[in-house]
């Protein structure tokens, strides 16, 4: 079973959301049958219980970006249970880091910045690289939801902590969390650009190379991010430019992305006609319905 958890993780960083979909009810059911075989305490019980923190994670991360957010609660109340059984406190702190993005979505930025506190408060700083990347990337969610609810200076102290710690571990994939210096520069694009200042996102995205091995959804956020920050600052070609990117970096993740979406129907409110590129493009990612019929009159 930690062979085929390491194959779902890799899906996973990849957003092959629906080769998961199949897989999981086997193995959610396998995993919940090992925790009761190894209900004693010690090493075992402990890795049966971080196999299923793991599954619960990658069950959670599949509903939320298909939009099954019942599901996606559902999965990662199965993860708040198991994490801390899991002997590893790294996996209580990345659950409540699942859960900050959740209750950001429901408009509560002020409850996701608590959880992150709270993880922060808990996990001990080790010193160990995967505990600091951890911690960093827990500093990097706060920054956004900060953002996000319009507080700069608390954005601006999250980040400076977070970029503070990445310049020590540098660039790690511990827990499939890319965390380190490029993770913090996307960070400031999509801070910057939930506080509406585009142009500073712009100036962000165009300082960044991403290396030719970067995990696919990070890059395909950067796209996203990215064509979000052009399309706001009338650059409707590069911002298409750069949703074809996502697309070929993470099609599953960019189709579903809300993101994409909103700037999809910003590039069409932005024309009295939509060349072929775009409608094909919105109409691949659902958002033709409204605009195409009307872009196209």
């Amino acid at each position: 079973m930690e062979a085929e958890r390491e194959q779902l993780v890799q899906l996973r960083v990849k957003a092959e959301f629906l080769q998961i979909a199949e897989r999981l009810p086997g193995l959610i059911s396998e995993v919940a049958i090992t925790t009761q075989l190894h209900s004693p305490p010690g090493r075992q019980r402990e890795r049966a219980h971080d196999l299923q923190a793991e599954i619960s994670r990658t069950a959670a991360i599949v509903a939320y970006r298909l939009g099954y957010m019942d599901l996606a609660r559902l999965a990662l109340s199965r993860m708040a249970v198991a994490a801390p059984q899991s002997g590893d406190p790294r996996q209580v702190a990345i659950e409540r880091y699942e859960r900050a993005q959740m209750a950001a979505d429901n408009s509560r930025l002020q409850r996701g910045v608590s959880l992150v506190r709270h993880a922060l408060r808990d996990l001990d700083d080790d010193g160990g690289r995967a505990t600091r990347a951890v911690r960093g990337t827990l500093q990097l969610r706060a920054a956004v939801l900060s953002a996000r609810d319009g507080d700069d200076a608390a954005a601006g102290d999250w980040i400076g902590e977070a970029a503070e710690l990445a310049g020590e571990v540098g660039e790690t994939q511990d827990y499939a969390l890319a965390f380190g210096p490029l993770n913090v520069r996307l960070h400031q694009i999509a801070a910057a650009g939930d506080r509406d200042e585009h142009a500073e996102a712009l100036d962000h995205a165009l300082q960044v190379s991403l290396p030719d091995d970067y995990p696919p959804t990070r890059a395909a956020h950067y796209r996203i991010d990215r064509a979000r920050a052009e399309a706001w600052t009338a650059r409707q070609g590069p911002a298409l430019d750069s949703l074809r990117a996502a697309r070929d970096a993470s099609p599953q993740l960019t189709r579903y992305h809300h993101s994409v979406h909103e700037t999809v129907a910003t590039l069409l409110r932005a024309r009295q006609r939509a060349d072929e590129r775009l409608r094909e493009f919105a109409e691949w990612c659902g958002v033709q319905r409204t605009f195409c019929s009307w872009s196209s009159t």
